[in-house]
């Protein structure tokens, strides 16, 4: 099972460079199921691992100056803020032991999983949907609605905090919509949102929990690897025809969490 999440950890990092976001949304079950992580401990690696891949994926945007700094200010302080905020002080505070429910026991790391597979069947469902937004027009004057920018922001910050997935299906819409950005231009943002965000909201857990930096470096060592192997790949692949399919086999990964955390 070590070496299926070895590969796996490869396969983030593919679909990262193949289609801009949504490998991570494997992180946490890959470190759960294939290495036996706590949930509690597998988010805080995930935040790692999404973080540190994220600023390499963001290169490419960088160079071809699909990144607005203004915006991922914006919109990044209050997601840094929150998720610093759970990891640091809101996450340790949840008890292990939630409720009873008809003899089922609801604990932490359940309720985590269930929420990751809630979070699993969003994202697969925007990935189904597709992106009408790529025509928007480019020349369009950017405006900032910042009262939903501050909400959207906070909210994404809390959920990557607690999942330790980058939410980047919530982010670039919210980017489309409340900043007017071109879609291509709101990819490369997340991407700088998602690494600042991912990172700063791990130093929050580094007082609350011992962890393995050996295996932790490994892991993220091959999900960069994956990132170039995925960059390369987009010479021959449409990214637009992967990410149905990669949404499909998201919703089947997210309702398996759920049958397998409530009912067995």
């Amino acid at each position: 099972m070590e070496i299926i999440g070895y590969i796996a950890s490869i396969l983030i990092g593919v679909l990262l460079g193949l289609i801009g976001g949504g490998g991570s949304i494997l992180t946490v079950p890959v470190l759960v199921y294939l290495f036996d992580v706590l949930p509690v401990t597998a988010t805080a690696y995930s935040l790692f691992i999404v973080g540190t891949t994220s600023i390499v994926g963001s290169i490419t945007y960088f160079k071809k100056g699909l990144v607005n700094i203004k915006t991922a200010v914006v919109f990044g302080i209050p997601s840094i803020f929150a998720v610093f905020l759970t990891r640091k002080y809101i996450l340790p505070a949840i008890p292990d032991s939630l409720f009873t429910l008809a003899e089922f026991e609801v604990t932490k790391d359940i309720f985590l999983m269930i929420l990751f597979a809630v979070l699993m069947v969003v994202a697969a469902y925007t990935m189904l949907k597709g992106k009408k937004s790529d025509t928007k027009p480019d020349a369009e004057p950017q405006k900032f609605n910042y009262p939903m920018i501050l909400l959207e922001g906070s909210f994404v910050g809390v959920l990557t905090g607690l999942v330790g997935a980058g939410g980047g299906f919530l982010i670039i819409p919210a980017l489309v919509l409340f900043s007017k950005l071109p879609m291509k231009e709101a990819v490369g943002t997340s991407l700088v949102i998602i690494a600042a965000k991912s990172l700063i909201g791990f130093t929050g857990e580094l007082g609350n929990a011992s962890l393995d930096w050996t295996f932790l470096i490994t892991l993220t060592s091959l999900s960069i690897v994956g990132i170039f192997i995925g960059s390369y790949l987009t010479k021959f692949i449409n990214s637009d025809k992967l990410k149905p399919a990669f949404g499909v086999f998201v919703l089947l990964m997210g309702i398996y969490i759920l049958f397998k955390e409530i009912w067995f």
